[in-house]
């Protein structure tokens, strides 16, 4: 199956989504079909903290467009909190569009994992995830949100993550384990730029390699759209 993203938000995010889906892809011993088109981040930040949704659906879906007339077969917006819009998004998307949020509570529930701690944006912490998770339960440092969601903000834009914002974080997944998170969500798709390669007491779940995973074998084949539901 051609894969479709929606990219640009942020650019690193963009980078590890192909770089992961291009391993994820090697060890199916499949061929990877993809097509990217860029987003602009500042201004799905603008409709974001505003909750602009139908105006950011409408950008989403005139880049679903273009991403189908390239041939893409369905498409997936590589930022959680870029899913502010989901259900918007899917009323005017010319492709079916694979979420980001959806397979994680199935893939907590799967872990035996009852309790999460949520950094990434600040609609992701504050809404802890949308609201959609069923089985498990979401936490977040509700004092810090405005402050660590700048943080995430900042360096997503940016691209890059500083020893002090790296510092920051990696404390703050710790203070979600201490309030009883049995593992820290990476619910951020820029948070590898502080956690890759760094070593905690507590689990850490990238959300974006759950993501990666159903998008990988939705692009080998060993799963289908209809089967997602």
């Amino acid at each position: 199956m051609h894969i479709g993203l929606i990219g640009g938000i942020g650019p690193a995010a963009t980078v590890v989504y192909y770089q992961r889906l291009c391993a994820a892809m090697a060890e199916r011993e499949a061929r990877l079909e993809l097509t990217i088109v860029q987003a602009d981040i500042h201004e799905l930040i603008r409709n974001n903290l505003a909750d602009c949704r139908e105006a950011q659906a409408g950008i989403y879906a005139g880049l679903i467009d273009r991403l189908k007339a390239a041939g893409a077969e369905c498409a997936a917006i590589t930022s959680l909190g870029g899913h502010f819009c989901f259900d918007e998004t899917v009323a005017r998307s010319s492709l079916p569009l694979v979420s980001a949020v959806e397979p994680l509570d199935a893939f907590f529930a799967a872990e035996g994992i009852s309790c999460v701690g949520l950094l990434g944006t600040r609609v992701v912490m504050r809404t802890k995830l949308f609201g959609q998770l069923r089985q498990t339960r979401a936490i977040a440092l509700d004092d810090e949100i405005e402050g660590l969601g700048q943080l995430y903000q900042d360096m997503a834009v940016a691209g890059v993550c500083d020893a002090e914002s790296r510092a920051t974080l990696l404390a703050a997944g710790q203070r979600l384990a201490d309030q009883g998170a049995e593992a820290v969500v990476l619910a951020g798709t820029d948070l590898g730029l502080a956690f890759d390669g760094q070593e905690t007491r507590y689990r850490v779940i990238d959300a974006l390699d759950v993501h990666v995973a159903l998008l990988a074998d939705l692009a080998s084949g060993s799963r289908s759209l209809d089967a997602l539901g």
